[in-house]
């Protein structure tokens, strides 16, 4: 199925637009064109003659020709009617943001659609969803939009830390998602991580263009490196299954299922309808397929963060470097219980590393237990480079505590924090930084904990802020690659 009409489109019109923010809809016509998208926007409502000082129109009837695609906030009474002179105009793509459909059990409503969709060319998004988002086009359900254009400003003109990444060019990710929460939330926690969000799309009820559809789509795209999903169910499990076999090979694919649970399948159904199949079958095709499946939205873009890194997991020896022994201790157990190894460094890279530390309260091994001089960068930077040469080493795993690098004026652990970064993008291996605290009080090591996450992001590397996170992307990634090379 070809989509770039639907996430690329040159003419759009805006169905239920309204000059008044709020009453429970999403401000489509606004958001896109905050958004820079570059074509023309046609506003649609009988109220009002204009919007914005643009000219409002009447109907779907009444907007120019080639509309590509037509988003709709208008009720469920009303989805017919629009979706049939759409297809008398030909326009290639309908969004219906409406809700009431088969969630509702009204499942008639969905097959007059399709019935009314198959007299033309014009395909159906959702409904009961928020549609698409495309970086590189512009159009987007994504409310920060709004205000981002002045954001963005202001960072500049602040000189702040917290450098634009926003609708920054196409970025690497992909996410289609059954619940449009859901996908407005990841669009934000992508921004939050600096994760750049290539395309998106909330496809709800999927009556017409499905899951498989959007996942073959973003496998064909080259400029997408991972695709990630919320399911809650599929239509057609076959098909569905096919293109991830086909998909995995290249791309990995970061499944959240909803529905996994008795109770969370009536949610689901309540929800959009989907009809949850049974856990134990899903989890098995899931593993047969290689894709990687997650519990937690926070846990999806772990997995997404790492797979996109600069340098990603090439095996899954770990070499661990940090100040103070219990955590080091706590760590190789956890990587141990995923898969992961800590072998003992070569007395070389041992060597190197003691010519900077005494040999009190100190430990080479791996973990590599730097004691107190663990907070001090250029040890770290030089426990780095000893480690990156050594064959026994697949990733580096630095930990830093805020709580300590707090004690220092924010222009020292900019400059520290800066230098550190450069010299890790020049090794070898990934460095997978874990950056903690455990204050929670103090507003300040919030601060530095976004500031130091945008210094490591904006090199590349991924950023998590506990032992586990880290495990987990790592162990994830690494089933993924390792599952390939073994087939």
């Amino acid at each position: 199925m070809e989509l770039d009409r639907l996430f690329y489109p040159k003419k759009i019109a805006v169905v239920g637009a309204s000059g008044r923010l709020g009453g429970g809809k999403i401000p489509f016509y606004q958001i896109v064109k905050k958004a820079g998208f570059g074509g023309p926007i046609y506003p649609v409502n009988p109220k009002y003659d204009d919007i914005d000082g643009e000219k409002c129109y009447k109907s779907l009837a009444d907007v120019p020709e080639g509309v590509d695609l037509a988003i709709c906030s208008v009720p469920a009474r009303f989805a017919l009617d629009t979706l049939r002179i759409a297809v008398e105009k030909k326009i290639g793509f309908v969004h219906f943001f409406t809700s009431g459909f088969s969630e509702l059990g009204n499942r008639d409503l969905e097959k007059d659609l399709i019935e009314a969709a198959r007299k033309g060319e014009t395909r159906i998004v959702g409904p009961n969803c928020i549609g698409v988002h495309c970086a590189q086009s512009r159009v987007t359900f994504d409310f920060q939009m709004l205000d981002w254009n002045e954001d963005a400003k202001k960072a500049e003109a602040d000189q702040s830390f917290d450098v634009k990444f926003r609708m920054d060019g196409p970025g690497d990710t992909a996410f289609l998602g059954q619940s449009g929460g859901v996908t407005s939330n990841f669009a934000v926690m992508t921004r939050a991580r600096h994760v750049r969000l290539n395309k998106a799309v909330s496809y709800g009820n999927q009556i017409d263009i499905r899951a498989e559809d959007y996942v073959r789509y973003f496998a064909a795209d080259e400029n997408i490196k991972v695709i990630a999903a919320y399911i809650e169910d599929v239509k057609d499990g076959r098909a569905f299954f096919e293109v991830l076999r086909q998909t995995t090979p290249e791309k990995p694919v970061v499944i959240l299922k909803g529905g996994s649970t008795d109770a969370g399948a009536r949610a689901a159904a309540s929800h959009t309808g989907a009809m949850a199949g049974r856990s134990a079958i899903w989890r098995s095709a899931m593993r047969q397929l290689r894709c990687i499946e997650v519990d937690t939205p926070e846990e999806q873009l772990d997995v997404v963060m790492m797979a996109t890194s600069a340098k990603t997991p090439k095996g899954p020896r770990l070499g661990y470097l940090g100040a103070g022994g219990g955590t080091s201790v706590i760590f190789t157990d956890l990587a141990e219980k995923h898969g992961l190894q800590m072998p003992e460094l070569s007395p070389r890279t041992r060597e190197t590393i003691s010519a900077k530390i005494p040999d009190v309260n100190t430990s080479t091994r791996n973990p590599v237990d730097l004691g107190a001089f663990g907070f001090d960068t250029r040890i770290m930077k030089h426990a780095m480079d000893a480690m990156d040469p050594d064959p026994r080493v697949d990733v580096i795993v630095p930990y830093f505590s805020l709580d300590f690098i707090s004690l220092y004026p924010d222009e020292l652990i900019i400059k520290g924090l800066t230098s550190f970064t450069n010299d890790a993008m020049k090794l070898e291996k990934p460095v997978v930084p874990i950056l903690t605290k455990a204050a929670d009080e103090k507003p300040r090591l919030e601060y530095l904990r976004l500031m130091a996450l945008a210094i490591f992001r904006r090199a590349g590397m991924p950023v998590y802020y506990n032992l586990q996170d880290a495990i987990r992307a790592i162990s994830a990634v690494l089933q993924w690659s390792e599952n390939g090379k073994r087939e």
